[in-house]
C-alpha cells in the first residue's frame, strides 16, 4: 500500500522559516499567513491532545473572537514581510482573478524554493515587493486587490490547519489551531466565530478540497519517483507544468487527447474541458498514474 514519506514540520514566521518538531505523525498541515505546519506519517497516529506540540491544543467547537477590517490599528500589517507558500489552486484562482495566464502569473508573481516538506519537487511561494516593506504585490492602499481571489493561507489566518491522513483511519480528519501574534488586534475585537463558521465565512471548504488533493500528489513527489533524472527532469517539469501552469497543460491534454485514454463520462469530459478546477483535478489525479501511484483513472 502507498504510504506518505517522513517530512518535516517548519513555522513559517515574518522572513524566517525554522524547523520546529518531526514528532506529529500521520499529518499534512496547511498554512495561516505565518504558520505553516507539514507533519509525516511514520510511526503511529496521534490519539490524544498530549500528543500535539506544547501550546498547539485544538479548537474543536470552541468558540473566539476575531475581526479583520480597516478600523483595526494593525490593518494590512499581516500583509507585509510574510513568507507564504502558494498551491495549486492559489494560483488557478489568482492568475483568473489577475486576467492572466498561468505562466504569466507564475513568471511574475512567484518564486521558486527548496521544497518545504521534502527536497524532491520545488515549493512555489508569492513574489513580494523588492524593497523594504516586501509587502505583498497586490495589497492596494485600501487593502487587498484580489480579496475574492485570495490564497488559502489568507482565508485561513487566525487559524491553523492539519490534517490526519492515517490509512488505518480510512478518512482523513481535521484540526485548527489558533495562532497567537502580537501583532494582531483581530483578537480583540468583539466578533466572535466557530471553527465552522470561519470556514464558511471564509469560502475555505472548495481551497480545503483542492489543497488536501494537492497534498495527495505532493506526498507522491515525496517517493522520488523521477527515476534518476534529478531536479528539472522531464517528468518534474511535466508534473510542474500539471500542477502550476494550468493553460499549458491544457494545450498538453489537447495535443496528446489524455482525456481518450481513460474511462471518463461524455459529462465528466465537458466539465474538465470548460473549468480549469476540474482540469486541475484531473491533473492530479493523471500524475498519480504517470507517477505509479494509485490514481481513480481507468485506462480504456
Amino acid at each position: 500500500m502507498f504510504r506518505y514519506t517522513v517530512v518535516a514540520i517548519f513555522k513559517v514566521f515574518h522572513g524566517k522559516a525554522r524547523e520546529v518538531d518531526d514528532s506529529l505523525d500521520e499529518f499534512v498541515g496547511f498554512p495561516g499567513i505565518h504558520y505553516n505546519l507539514f507533519i509525516s506519517t511514520k510511526r503511529t497516529l496521534m490519539k490524544t491532545k498530549k500528543d500535539f506540540p506544547e501550546g498547539m491544543v485544538p479548537l474543536g467547537k470552541e468558540k473566539f473572537p476575531f475581526h479583520c477590517h480597516p478600523g483595526v490599528a494593525c490593518y494590512m500589517t499581516c500583509c507585509k514581510n510574510v513568507d507564504m507558500f502558494l498551491y495549486p489552486y492559489d494560483v488557478l484562482c489568482l492568475k483568473k482573478s489577475l486576467q492572466i495566464s498561468s505562466q504569466q502569473f507564475m513568471e511574475q508573481y512567484a518564486r521558486l524554493v527548496k521544497g518545504a516538506t521534502h527536497s524532491y519537487f520545488p515549493s512555489v511561494m508569492l513574489r513580494l515587493i523588492d524593497d523594504e516593506t516586501r509587502a505583498c504585490p497586490f495589497l492596494q492602499e485600501d487593502g487587498c486587490g484580489v480579496y475574492p481571489d485570495r490564497p488559502s493561507a489568507c482565508r485561513m489566518y487566525p487559524l491553523e490547519r492539519a490534517v490526519d491522513r492515517s490509512p488505518e483511519k480510512g478518512t482523513a480528519s481535521d484540526f485548527y489551531f489558533m495562532t497567537d501574534h502580537s501583532y494582531c488586534l483581530g483578537h480583540q475585537e468583539e466578533k466572535i466565530f466557530t471553527v465552522k463558521k470561519w470556514i464558511r465565512d471564509q469560502r475555505l471548504d472548495d481551497y480545503n478540497l483542492m489543497d488536501d488533493l494537492w497534498a495527495e500528489v505532493d506526498t507522491v513527489f515525496s517517493g522520488n519517483p523521477w527515476a534518476g533524472e534529478g531536479s528539472g527532469g522531464p517528468k518534474q517539469q511535466m508534473a510542474f507544468t500539471a500542477c502550476y501552469d494550468i493553460d499549458n497543460f491544457r494545450l498538453m491534454v489537447v495535443k496528446h487527447s489524455l482525456l481518450d485514454r481513460f474511462a471518463i463520462s461524455r459529462d465528466q469530459k465537458r466539465r474538465i474541458k470548460e473549468s480549469d478546477i476540474e482540469l486541475l483535478k484531473f491533473a492530479f489525479e493523471w500524475l498519480k498514474y504517470f507517477l505509479g501511484a494509485p490514481s481513480s483513472l481507468i485506462v480504456k
